[in-house]
């Protein structure tokens, strides 16, 4: 694993992470800046497996990592309203 592939992986971390945040309204804002990135992380993981496995194209691969992640900050908030 390369600097430059971490590098490339905490950046899609947080542009995914970020966009699942935006999608998801109220109780998301309780979730910080490294949950976020870390949540984009396990979107993209998640979601890269999915659409790799449904031989789905570069952009509804995004658009499936950006909904587990917006399900995860979901998730998230409501396990923190508790």
């Amino acid at each position: 694993m390369s600097v430059t592939s971490i590098w490339s992986g905490l950046v899609a971390g947080i542009v995914i992470g970020s966009v699942g945040r935006l999608l998801v309204p109220g109780p998301s804002r309780q979730v910080g800046c490294i949950l976020t990135i870390l949540i984009g992380l396990v979107g993209a993981a998640i979601g890269t497996a999915i659409g790799e496995a449904a031989d789905l194209g570069s952009w509804l691969t995004f658009a499936v990592q950006v909904v587990v992640a917006a399900l995860v900050v979901a998730m998230f908030g409501a396990a923190s309203r508790r």
